[in-house]
């Protein structure tokens, strides 16, 4: 049983700052890629931006230079700072990670967090 557990979310003002944290716990062995992911009212979820176990990272195009990823990965946990925030970056922000839950390669899975909601008005 593996969960996701998010915080941070909240409102602010057009300009403003957040910053999200999403812990793991649960049976993990090792975890693969974590970062976030978000749904506006009426659209598909989005990538946000990923950090994988490497360091490497992925960013959506809108927020790219404005959002910072980032892990600790001792606590299975990761981060993301959000600078300049704009009325288009309101969403559900969820947590994912993909992640084994023991050695065999195919004791692997993708997991969500329950949501976060992220309003960014005047």
């Amino acid at each position: 049983q593996v969960q996701l557990v998010e915080s941070g979310g909240g409102w602010v003002q057009p300009g403003g700052s957040l910053r999200l944290s999403c812990t793991a716990s649960g049976t993990i062995f090792s975890i693969v890629d974590m970062g976030w992911y978000r749904q506006a009212p009426g659209k598909q979820r989005e990538l946000v931006a990923t950090r994988n176990s490497g360091g490497g990272t992925n960013y959506a195009i809108s927020v790219k230079g404005r959002f910072a990823v980032s892990r600790d990965n001792a606590k299975n946990a990761v981060h993301l700072q959000m600078n300049n925030l704009k009325p288009n970056d309101t969403a559900v922000y969820y947590c994912y990670a993909r992640l084994y839950t023991d050695h065999r390669p195919t004791a692997w899975g993708d997991y969500w967090g329950q949501g976060t909601q992220v309003t960014v008005g005047s």
